[in-house]
């Protein structure tokens, strides 16, 4: 049988998966819609197994998709963890929606192609991680972008952006969110977002791991490797792959600076447990199709690279892991250095023309001019402080929502079964400075400082131990030590303790300054001293009695102390 030209191209684009999909045009699915079409797919290609994984808070399960495993959740958990994996979380801001369509769009080529496995990862989706924003949709809310014609809302169903919430764990979402993967233990893990900010010629921009806080092993693959191979292959589809373009000053001309992964976001929270972790950004005032082909290259060429170096992957992590458990150092509070170098970038020009209704100036990019041209790239962090890497950590056993995400995030711990006494360290909060407004449903607490001091603390049945030479031990010293960045004391877990609870009454407690003061000559003789030189002390009955009480044996001695404490290596 005879077919024309035209027909057999129609044939052939469909065979081999460049038909136009219904995944390319100017719309997203709604929630429904992506569950009901990935059932139906799952349904036609045991291929692909769509496994309901736990509450978000919006009510509706949270879905994972996975590519190439075993027909079996037990049997492609198993091989998951064992093998080459790949996890990609879409729609933790449901306005972005690029990730969706790009991953139905893979996986409808996929199909079409004949199922290929030959050195194919296991590849897991989250087709919409953020179920109360996918089901809060407009077409107003992302004022600044470009399509698609209706999507979701940043904020989920309590409002919380998701992608703030990976330590504090407020949302359900963030509880599934952790099931998925330690279930995983992905190699790779992608967040696919769209970019707010300066208008520029990219379509496609990544974060990557900040260099300073990987494992050599992976910053050598990542750096080395992974990026200048896969932004080659790019630039044959005629796509450039650029660094997120995080402004110094008001335009790019200032310079960029490279992003700061903290553990709050998704990527940084991978990044804790040696996933080799990226943030895709696509431009907002890009087409909506131009960002989901984008998007969807760069899942593809990570795919392609990661089929060629899976073994380098899988020794790379097994070095990781070796190298954070023998770590000395745990470092922290990283600032970005002036220090700089320069990057070419593919701009527009812009000016300050003043506007017709505001009467003031206003930033506005001509692009009608592009460039080209070398701009400052700050790309280098430092870390502000470090502590010796104790032996263990303890808990309070009363701390018990502090516990409970530990163990989900699978940190190994003993719970202490009988009554004992043992030397540890204690953090007592000295400064801390907390905002006026709440932070994502918090008072983050910052400018922190603490005064260590070594003491017998009596452990009590529901205490824990936390051995510090295990493959958690970065997210670990995380949200432990309290001055890390994003730990559980800044995000106001162990707000209770900052506050007495226990006073006196000065005409009850006067009586007794005289024997405190002879029992205490050091003490004494600050208080003659201060009394000499502050006036306001001098003056105020409260504040000598209170001086004297808060060095007294009645003062409550676990007054700011935290309920977390550190045992040192005493070898």
């Amino acid at each position: 049988m005879k077919i024309s030209a035209c027909a057999f191209l129609i044939l052939f684009c469909f065979q081999f998966g460049y038909g136009q999909s219904k995944w390319e045009g100017n719309t997203s699915p709604n929630y429904e819609e992506l569950i009901a079409h990935l059932k139906a797919v799952s349904k036609e290609n045991p291929e692909v197994e769509l496994y309901e994984m736990g509450p978000s808070d919006y009510g509706l399960p949270i879905y994972l998709c996975v590519i190439n495993g075993e027909r079996d959740s037990l049997k492609t958990f198993d091989k998951a963890k064992k093998e080459t994996t790949i996890l990609i979380n879409n729609a933790i801001h449901p306005g972005e929606p690029d990730g969706i369509n790009a991953c139905l769009i893979w996986l409808e080529r996929w199909i079409k192609n004949g199922k290929q496995t030959d050195n194919l990862p296991v590849i897991a989706f989250i087709p919409a991680y953020n179920v109360g924003g996918m089901m809060n949709r407009s077409s107003t809310s992302r004022a600044n972008q470009n399509g698609p014609e209706e999507y979701g809302f940043r904020g989920n169903s309590r409002n919380l952006d998701l992608n703030r919430d990976f330590i504090k764990m407020d949302s359900e979402n963030a509880f599934t969110f952790c099931k998925i993967f330690h279930a995983l233990n992905p190699d790779i893990f992608v967040d696919n977002h769209v970019s707010n900010g300066a208008d520029y010629q990219y379509v496609l921009t990544y974060i990557s791991q900040m260099k300073e806080r990987m494992a050599p092993s992976l910053r050598k693959l990542v750096y080395g490797n992974l990026l200048p191979s896969i932004t080659k292959e790019l630039r044959t589809k005629k796509l450039d792959l650029f660094p997120y373009v995080e402004l110094k000053g008001e335009t790019p001309n200032e310079g960029i600076a490279a992003f700061n992964d903290l553990p709050r976001y998704a990527m940084g929270y991978a990044s804790l447990f040696n996933s080799i972790s990226f943030t895709v950004e696509t431009h907002m005032l890009k087409p909506f199709p131009d960002r989901v082909k984008a998007t969807y290259e760069f899942m593809d060429e990570l795919i392609n690279w990661t089929k060629i170096n899976r073994k380098v992957i899988e020794l790379s992590r097994r070095k990781a892991d070796l190298w954070v458990q023998d770590q000395k150092l745990f470092r922290f509070n990283y600032q970005l250095s002036e220090e700089k170098d320069s990057i070419n970038f593919k701009g527009f020009e812009h000016a300050f023309p003043e506007h017709e209704i505001t009467g003031l100036k206003r930033l506005f990019y001509d692009r009608t001019k592009p460039y080209e041209r070398m701009i400052p790239h700050f790309n280098k962090y430092v870390n502000r402080d470090s502590i010796l890497i104790p032996q263990f950590y303890v808990v309070g056993g009363q701390e018990k929502e502090v516990i409970n995400r530990l163990k989900v995030n699978n940190v190994f711990f003993k719970t202490i079964q009988t009554d004992s006494t043992i030397l540890v360290t204690a953090f007592f909060a000295k400064n801390y400075k907390s905002p006026e407004k709440p932070y994502e449903g918090h008072f983050k607490h910052s400018e922190l400082s603490f005064e260590l001091k070594e003491i017998s603390y009596s452990l009590k049945p529901g205490d824990i131990l936390i051995p510090t030479k295990q493959k958690s031990a970065n997210f670990i010293h995380s949200v432990i030590q309290p001055s890390a960045e994003d730990s559980y004391f800044s995000w106001n877990f162990f707000d209770s303790y900052l506050q007495e609870k226990e006073y006196f009454s000065n005409y009850v407690f006067v009586d007794k300054i005289a024997e405190i003061l002879e029992s205490n000559p050091q003490l004494k003789n600050e208080y003659i001293e201060r009394k000499k030189n502050d006036e306001s002390f001098r003056n105020s009955e409260w504040e000598q009695l209170y001086f004297i009480y808060s060095k007294s044996k009645y003062f409550e001695p676990s007054f700011m102390r935290l309920p977390i404490f550190q045992v040192l290596n005493r070898k």
